[in-house]
């Protein structure tokens, strides 16, 4: 729990809140609290903001449905800023964005990004993408439908594409596993959302296996 007290706020009563995904880290807005909020924030576990522009409290998420769910909140060490965790249910930039700070003002030419960090931020664009059909189900959606039809519809699209991965692992076929191994990841993220899974708390799982590996196999 955050101690209000410590927190350092600026003359106008704020301080700089900035929120990442709690599953892929990356950065998801820059906005800014006062007490009120704050403590909003901490008792409904969703993010509120204090709007500079309109001079009001602003619930993250009160009109779009896109709104976040915090995992967990720190200060800095300076106490004069905010970092946010957060499951976010949506795009968090008013612009449809999964984050917003998309627009790329300078970049390394030919910068070659991690694997696993490109794996990480495709992973967490789906399931942002995802928890966004959910909320809005745009017609036409294929995830509009998977939601609409409920969950026995989704596991047995789960249950499709596990064997239909198994039979492409049989058969060798390198092109045809990576496609099913593909739909099977789409399938069990929608799934995940039905359930108010998120990605974060699967991947938690494997860190802790991972932390308590003592040399052994399975």
């Amino acid at each position: 729990m955050i101690n209000l007290e410590a927190i350092r706020f600026d003359e106008r009563g704020l301080v700089p809140a900035i929120v990442q995904d709690a599953a892929s880290k990356e950065v998801l807005t820059l906005a800014y609290m006062n007490g009120e909020s704050l403590v909003k924030t901490i008792e409904t576990r969703e993010t509120w903001f204090w709007s500079r522009s309109r001079s009001e409290l602003w619930h993250k998420g009160a009109t779009s449905g896109n709104t976040q769910h915090v995992v967990e909140m720190r200060y800095d060490c300076d106490q004069d800023a905010v970092l946010v965790l957060v499951k976010p249910n949506g795009p968090a930039c008013h612009k449809g964005e999964a984050t917003c700070f998309h627009e790329v003002v300078l970049s390394e030419a030919g910068a070659e990004i991690e694997d696993s960090a490109s794996a990480s931020s495709i992973l967490a664009d789906l399931e942002t993408l995802i928890a966004s059909r959910a909320v809005e189900k745009p017609e036409g959606s294929y995830t509009t439908y998977l939601f609409e039809e409920g969950v026995d519809k989704i596991l047995k699209k789960v249950g499709e594409e596990a064997a239909e991965v198994i039979i492409a692992a049989k058969n060798r076929d390198r092109g045809e596993l990576t496609w099913e191994v593909a739909d099977l990841f789409f399938h069990v993220m929608v799934l995940l959302r039905e359930q108010d899974v998120s990605l974060a708390e699967v991947l938690a799982v494997l860190e802790e296996r991972h932390a308590k590996k003592t040399g052994g196999t399975k």
